[in-house]
């Protein structure tokens, strides 16, 4: 009896949790750090993006961009990947600050609440958009359930339970990039 996963394409690796096998790895994948750095725990996607620059060397063949907001203007960009990553501020998860989560784009799409990115366009927003032009990806989101996205003044930082679990977002990023076929090794340290 033959597997389950004798049957997947890149699609259902990329939404499971199982390694992608050599001959069905991307070729190009995309990380894209999306959130504001001046309101708080929404810049968190920033703060993944600083942390994999300074502490990891980036293949070629792995783009990492730190967004802002994540626009259409991307949709273009979606033809030159076989697989994007958004790292993103998430509220009304009903976890605890902190929490980091992964699900497909369309988990997300279309609804306010639960899952719900902190921006306007969501992954698959963009993906659907360039569908329309004829590009097609993959997709995965990752982000953190934050404390406080929204402060009443214009604030660089995170919140304690969200700079406290930082590290563990960074690690489930490098995490999917080494399941997709992309591992990161650590930058040598100076001394």
């Amino acid at each position: 009896m033959a597997c389950e996963e004798d049957s997947w394409g890149l699609r259902e690796y990329v939404a499971s949790n199982v390694a992608v096998p050599e001959e069905l790895r991307p070729q190009r994948v995309a990380v894209l750090c999306v959130g504001n750095r001046l309101m708080l725990d929404d810049g968190v996607g920033p703060a993944v993006y600083d942390e994999l620059t300074a502490s990891y060397d980036i293949p070629d063949n792995v783009e990492l961009l730190d967004l802002g907001c994540l626009s259409l203007a991307m949709v273009d960009r979606v033809l030159e990947f076989d697989v994007i990553l958004t790292v993103d501020a998430v509220d009304d998860s009903g976890q605890p600050a902190g929490t980091v989560l992964r699900y497909a784009p369309d988990a997300m799409a279309r609804h306010v609440g639960i899952t719900a990115s902190l921006h306007d366009l969501k992954l698959i927003d963009l993906f659907d958009s360039a569908a329309l032009l004829g590009y097609q990806a993959e997709g995965l989101c990752l982000g953190m359930q934050v404390e406080n996205a929204s402060p009443v003044e214009a604030t660089e930082g995170l919140t304690r339970p969200v700079h406290d679990a930082l590290p563990l977002l960074v690690d489930v990023v490098v995490g999917e990039l080494a399941r997709l076929g992309f591992p990161l090794s650590r930058k040598a340290s100076i001394e």
